[in-house]
């Protein structure tokens, strides 16, 4: 059942992405595929495969705030926007944080939904 709001906090390696609303919370997680290769663009294949997966965990969220390293965001964004238009109308924002625990990241998201959909004109539904 996927909810209202996402926040995916990721780095080139794994990812964990959270769906929620005001009384609910889904985590996920997501790990990169490691193909030990040496054919030229096998990493940039398992980084799009990746990236992919993530954009699979966000099929009907509405709105979605992409958080982890600025590295890591420009990456992704360029890979959704490229692959995934769908998904990158989705993201609300991108923050750039550390390594939260579940409970900060899913703070973090509420607080910034709150901003975000007050500017937008929206109700806060989570």
């Amino acid at each position: 059942m996927p909810l209202f709001h996402a926040v995916v906090w990721l780095d080139h390696q794994c990812a964990q992405v959270l769906q929620f609303d005001a009384a609910h919370v889904q985590a996920q997680k997501i790990k990169t595929h490691t193909h030990h290769t040496r054919q030229h663009g096998s990493l940039v294949r398992t980084e799009h495969e990746y990236f992919g997966e993530v954009c699979d965990a966000l099929v009907g969220v509405h709105e979605v705030l992409i958080t982890g390293s600025h590295t890591v965001q420009v990456d992704f964004k360029h890979f959704a926007e490229k692959h995934r238009p769908q998904v990158a109308a989705l993201i609300a924002g991108y923050e750039t944080v550390d390594h939260p625990s579940e409970r900060q990241l899913l703070a973090l998201a509420r607080k910034y939904f709150v901003r975000f959909d007050r500017m937008v004109g929206q109700p806060t539904l989570g």
